[in-house]
């Protein structure tokens, strides 16, 4: 489960909302997504200190965005909140770790599978940018749907 991920993508969506906009205060993000705020402290903290988001002490202080939405994916995100996407460690690109328990590396048949897995993973997520994902749901807006009775 990638429930710190979810926090974090809810509060980057939010910043996306507001880009160029100036700064956002932690309590008005936390109250505004739902998230608790001394979690949230943690996930922009950690966002910040990997170039994803800037802050600002003082008045008009809090957080935004460093780089246009565009620029930040999914798999980067993820990858700094919950760690590597691999499902198993013996897949992993950034993490890599051999099962204690696997006598064949090379022959190993959940390897191989959790393999694709995570390459389909990386795939989208690495791909997918927070701007791709605004436009995602704008393509879902109201006016767009149209209903027959």
């Amino acid at each position: 489960m990638i429930s710190k991920t979810k926090y974090g993508l809810h509060a980057l969506l939010h910043l996306c909302e507001k880009y160029n906009c100036g700064s956002v205060l932690i309590a008005d993000l936390a109250r505004e997504e739902r998230i608790p705020k001394k979690f949230l402290e943690a996930i922009l903290l950690d966002l910040k200190n990997h170039g994803i988001l800037e802050s600002k002490k003082g008045k008009g202080g809090g957080y935004q965005l460093a780089r246009h939405p565009s620029e930040i994916n999914l798999g980067q995100v993820i990858r700094i909140l919950d760690g590597p996407l691999a499902p198993v460690s013996c897949v992993s690109q950034t993490a890599y770790k051999r099962c204690k328990e696997c006598k064949d590396e090379h022959h190993c048949g959940i390897r191989l599978v959790m393999k694709e897995v995570r390459d389909a993973m990386a795939n989208i997520l690495d791909k997918t940018s927070l701007a791709d994902m605004i436009l995602k749901v704008k393509s879902l807006s109201p006016e767009k749907l149209s209903y027959q009775i």
